[in-house]
């Protein structure tokens, strides 16, 4: 019965169908002919007639000669059919897109063979590498930090009891393909001084969505489906939770959002509760990952939090999986001053055990002396890639220009994209890049 839908007036789809039919006769028609079936001797007796009327003459060879031409006809009336077929579906389902469907589909099949890549971190850092990603596969997914407090966020958070939607919705965002009006939509905070005020549509949209679905994974999945968003987005952990940190003085400070503000020497970083579990799609998708890539972002308040809950640090290590840090461009005032890249592994190594990283990915552009002052009045400078110090910690480096052309102090998704695919498939060709030296693995 479904099929007969097809047949409903209006559909501007049978007419087509019938034109199809048609050339399937002819081209069986003329196949007959060519073969010179006996039941066709009718009509061989009418086209040696018309043959013989016209060139006053006749060879059997005319029968075949006449078939192939009645082949060619229905093969041409079929392609035109189909055709027609194929425009009257494209118009209703792209209307607007119907121009361009070879490159849709090139696009599509091209990202789908891409490979399979999981992005941990969280902040800003994550949701341009996302953008950069989406381009080149879109076998992604973005393991987002749960540990925010502040903000929109933080207020959702204790108002509703969820976890706090805007790092998930920034990288929603970072993986869409959708309209600019919608992007601007999700990213629109209202103003005023109203209860709304302060908030974003897409963290309201989110909490509202978790609301009506139950939970955070199956709110984002369904969220994705609006934002035609390439890859997945998931929550570390489904539990709330604090991060607090251990300062090298002794002191501890709770509360993601008021780590910098401490300004002092971090020894560890600690969620409370202290054990949480980890969502299981994040762990299988670890599992089954080509590589993993931790960064850039924060180092203690973005990606720190994510390897903290139980299982994902562990899932990490067994991973076959290659293993990239990006490290920072800059330091980050109260959380990595002083730090060098060496220093950024450890801190990550400590937290999550030898072998969470195989690769650090460091920027080796010079910034302008103009914008190292500007940086410097912020407490921020860049991090010193200490070559010898990551060669002792057993973890290979890749240097490259990954700065972005119009705020040399912040990543660019381009650059880090092609860095991490050459990476990526530079491995798969067995050479590993150790500092300045090429080993196998």
């Amino acid at each position: 019965m479904h099929l007969l839908k097809w047949l409903y007036p209006g559909m501007k789809f049978k007419r087509w169908l019938l034109l199809f039919a048609a050339g399937v006769m002819l081209v069986s028609l003329g196949l007959a002919l060519i073969f010179n079936y006996e039941y066709l001797d009718y009509i061989e007796e009418a086209i040696f007639r018309f043959v013989y009327n016209w060139r006053g003459s006749y060879d059997y060879t005319a029968t075949a000669l006449a078939g192939t031409l009645i082949v060619l006809l229905g093969v041409g009336i079929m392609l035109f059919a189909t055709r027609r077929v194929i425009r009257s579906l494209i118009t209703v389902l792209l209307p607007e897109d119907s121009g361009r469907l070879v490159d849709l589909i090139y696009e599509k099949r091209k990202l789908e063979s891409g490979p399979n890549i999981v992005v941990i971190g969280g902040g800003h850092g994550l949701s341009v590498l996302l953008r950069g990603l989406k381009q080149a596969t879109s076998n992604v997914t973005a393991v987002v930090t749960v540990a925010d407090d502040g903000g929109s966020s933080g207020r959702l958070r204790e108002e509703l009891g969820i976890i706090p939607p805007g790092d998930l919705r920034n990288c929603l965002v970072a993986l869409a393909d959708t309209e600019p009006l919608m992007e601007k939509l999700f990213q629109y905070r209202f103003s005023g001084t109203s209860e709304l005020a302060g908030h974003s549509f897409g963290n309201l949209f989110i909490a509202a969505m978790n609301e009506v679905t139950g939970d955070m994974e199956t709110a984002l999945r369904e969220s994705s489906k609006v934002l035609a968003v390439k890859g997945r987005v998931l929550p570390a952990s489904n539990a709330r939770v604090r991060l607090d940190a251990y300062m090298n003085d002794g002191t501890v400070v709770e509360g993601e959002s008021h780590i910098p503000e401490a300004h002092k020497r971090i020894e560890h970083v600690q969620l409370y509760p202290e054990h949480v579990e980890a969502v299981d799609s994040a762990l299988e998708a670890i599992e089954n990952a080509d590589a993993v890539i931790l960064g850039p972002g924060s180092l203690y308040t973005s990606v720190m939090p994510n390897l903290l809950v139980d299982g994902i640090a562990d899932a990490l290590r067994k991973s076959r999986a290659l293993k990239i840090y990006i490290c920072n461009v800059m330091t980050q005032p109260g959380e990595t001053d002083e730090y060098t890249a060496s220093m950024h592994v450890k801190a990550i190594l400590s937290h999550a055990g030898k072998g969470a990283v195989d690769y650090v990915l460091v920027n080796s552009a010079k910034l302008a002396d103009e914008q190292i002052q500007v940086y410097s009045a912020q407490g921020s400078k860049p991090v010193h890639v200490d070559r010898d110090e990551l060669n002792r910690l057993g973890v290979g480096f890749v240097q490259a220009d990954i700065t972005s052309e119009t705020d040399a102090g912040h990543h660019d998704p381009a650059k880090l994209t092609k860095n991490i695919m050459k990476m990526i498939y530079g491995l798969s060709s067995g050479e590993i890049r150790h500092g300045d030296k090429k080993k196998t693995k």
